[in-house]
């Protein structure tokens, strides 16, 4: 009898604490956020992932009255950034600055430390933009045809400054497309890469609109194409890659946030719909726009979807190009 009725006790008390402990997850959940957010971007400072994040995190800050950290975490072609944001605590407080590069990793990457399908929740796309051909101030070209042939006529003479991921691939694509021999030379970021480019340590680079926009203006850089199927309403002259004498060559940037699997949908879906906020904003449609870029919306489930597809596409490119594993 005495048996039977600790039995019973016990199980009282832990039926107690399990429903304790529900309740507190779900004020967590409903009282989310309490503290501030880290957002981890897997590049260094400069580039377009870091401008888009800042943006975005600036923006979810002031509607969730708690501080959005950007916390740059480059190397490794940014598996460092998405292997401690796959292993951190599933509670939305640790968000990943998810972008193309994301999706490439599986193609040139023997062993990932992570699974990018299993190891993930993925909350909202922010928007795409396009990327352009750019040379440096000190390179005797003013158009493709020109780039093109000081290439063809001196193999591995110039060097392309790349900062792995969607830059990497970029690069190799336009590398094969335009016919040429050159240098692949990797940067932890599109900022170093567009700084050495500038210095004369570099000659060209594929990069980013966002991150080149601040160089186009101020005339250190000179940009030869675009990467879009149709020219860009910011840069009207610029022809596109394929005008320019580069068939085939076409790609864009996309950028999203991710969390770590098994954070609950409600937190998902609120940051979801406080993205959807900020992206129909004027001042947000206006910002991408002046970079040629433009907003996309996407509910998680879409966004699960899309990477799904974006991962076979560039696994894809990297076969088609022959790109070496990096890893």
């Amino acid at each position: 009898m005495k048996l039977n009725f600790f039995i019973c006790i016990s199980l009282i008390t832990f039926s107690n604490t399990s429903f304790s402990a529900q309740i507190d997850a779900t004020k967590a959940i409903q009282s989310f956020p309490t503290k501030p957010i880290r957002l981890i971007v897997p590049q260094a400072p400069g580039g377009s992932n870091d401008i888009m994040a800042r943006y975005f995190g600036n923006l979810l800050s002031e509607r969730i009255s708690r501080q959005v950290v950007v916390d740059n975490r480059a190397g490794a072609e940014g598996m460092i950034a998405t292997e401690l944001v796959a292993k951190s605590a599933p509670d939305g407080y640790t968000l990943l600055m998810t972008s193309t590069a994301f999706a490439m990793n599986p193609a040139v990457v023997n062993k990932l430390p992570y699974d990018p399908m299993k190891d993930f929740d993925f909350i909202a796309l922010l928007g795409r933009g396009p990327l352009l051909v750019a040379v440096g101030p000190n390179v005797p070209v003013l158009n493709m045809k020109e780039l093109i042939a000081l290439g063809k006529s001196k193999p591995n003479y110039l060097t392309i400054a790349s900062a792995g991921g969607l830059m990497h691939f970029a690069s190799a694509m336009f590398r094969s497309h335009a016919g040429f021999d050159a240098v692949i030379a990797l940067y932890k970021g599109g900022g170093p890469a567009m700084i050495d480019v500038i210095a004369g340590n570099a000659q060209v680079a594929v990069p980013t609109y966002i991150a080149a926009a601040p160089f186009i203006k101020s005339g250190r850089i000179k940009v030869l194409a675009t990467s879009t199927a149709n020219r860009l309403p910011t840069l009207p002259d610029l022809p596109t890659a394929v005008e320019a004498g580069i068939p085939g060559f076409e790609a864009t940037v996309w950028w999203a946030w991710s969390t770590a699997a098994k954070t609950p949908i409600q937190i998902v879906n609120k940051l979801n719909a406080i993205v959807t906020e900020i992206q129909k904003l004027p001042e947000t449609t206006k910002r991408l726009a002046m970079e040629g870029g433009e907003t996309e919306i996407k509910s998680p489930n879409q966004l699960r979807e899309m990477m799904k597809t974006e991962i076979i596409k560039w696994d894809k490119v990297a076969r088609d190009a022959k790109m070496p594993m990096l890893y």
